[in-house]
């Protein structure tokens, strides 16, 4: 039977596989007009591919800064609830060029989404096809073999599972993973009072309260998936043997139990991991390139990444 829940992510998945992507009004958020707002991403140099995956093309976006030598580079997944999202959006075209524009050049990529009958793992299957590609083409793209692998949200979901992958079938590893608001359990660990408290003044538009979380998790990867820990690696039994791992969560949340219960799960698992709780921060914070939380977030991730030189 279908709840609430289920009746709602079904109609928005409609509204997106029929009428397309939502217009974003806003409109200085492509790429001329965020080398307008910030000078220091003028150098950075922007070019469209595509990787050959399992089910077709996989669009990906590189950003570098051809006068800056390189040594991590870093393979960017967006989010958008597994049925929504574009390489345009800042969560991927402003991160791709800030990390650029301060020497880690960038691939960000897109996948298919869940819509007219695509489910888990064709949008997986996506990202491995785009990190592998990265990586034998390391030198060439990026200039350096040190690759790293990250993604927001439901991108986080991605990477994960494709971390999983790559460990089970003992391929070489990214050199850590980078998870932004992970949604990474299908059913939503509770969130602290702290967090609930902080929550309540949210608009109920913005949330992702638990029946919604399951919901989505169902949309994409359907009930067997909910037990796929390639689909959703919180439920995995070992993570033992991923990589080092970031993890930032925003503290006006309801997916930052998700963050924080993974980080636990890796530390248990004996897995090198940081866990950042933004203060100010809600979910998809990095889809807003004007806030101060998604500048320090991003400073973070850089100065993470940064580390491994």
């Amino acid at each position: 039977m279908l709840t609430p829940a289920d009746l709602m992510v079904r109609a928005a998945a409609w509204y997106v596989g029929r009428r397309g992507e939502p217009v974003d009004a806003r409109t200085d958020i492509d790429t001329a007009s965020l080398k307008r707002r910030f000078a220091h991403l003028k150098p950075v140099e922007v070019t469209d591919l595509t990787v050959a995956g399992p089910h077709g093309p996989v669009p990906v976006r590189l950003y570098r800064d051809p006068a800056q030598s390189a040594h991590n580079a870093f393979v960017w997944v967006h989010g958008g609830a597994f049925f929504g999202g574009t390489l345009d959006m800042p969560e991927s075209n402003w991160v791709g060029l800030e990390l650029a524009a301060h020497g880690i050049p960038t691939l960000s990529v897109d996948y298919h989404k869940a819509l007219h009958g695509v489910k888990h793992p064709i949008p997986l299957d996506d990202v491995q096809a785009a990190w592998e590609h990265a990586t034998a083409h390391a030198d060439e793209l990026f200039g350096t073999a040190r690759v790293h692998l990250g993604g927001a949200s439901a991108g986080g979901a991605l990477i994960a599972g494709v971390a999983l992958r790559l460990r089970d079938a003992k391929r070489p590893l990214p050199a850590s993973l980078v998870l932004a608001y992970p949604f990474l359990h299908p059913d939503l660990p509770p969130n602290t009072a702290e967090t609930i408290a902080r929550m309540d003044d949210m608009p109920a538009r913005l949330r992702f309260r638990p029946p919604v979380v399951h919901a989505l998790a169902k949309h994409y990867a359907r009930a067997a998936g909910l037990h796929d820990p390639y689909a959703f690696a919180g439920i995995a039994d070992d993570l033992s043997g991923l990589p080092p791992t970031y993890i930032l969560v925003a503290a006006i949340d309801d997916l930052r139990s998700s963050g924080d219960q993974f980080a636990l799960q890796l530390r248990d698992a004996g897995v090198r991991v940081e866990l950042f709780a933004e203060r100010s921060a809600t979910h998809g914070h990095l889809n807003h390139p004007e806030a101060n939380s998604a500048q320090r977030s991003l400073t973070r991730i850089r100065a993470w990444i940064d580390a491994f030189s």
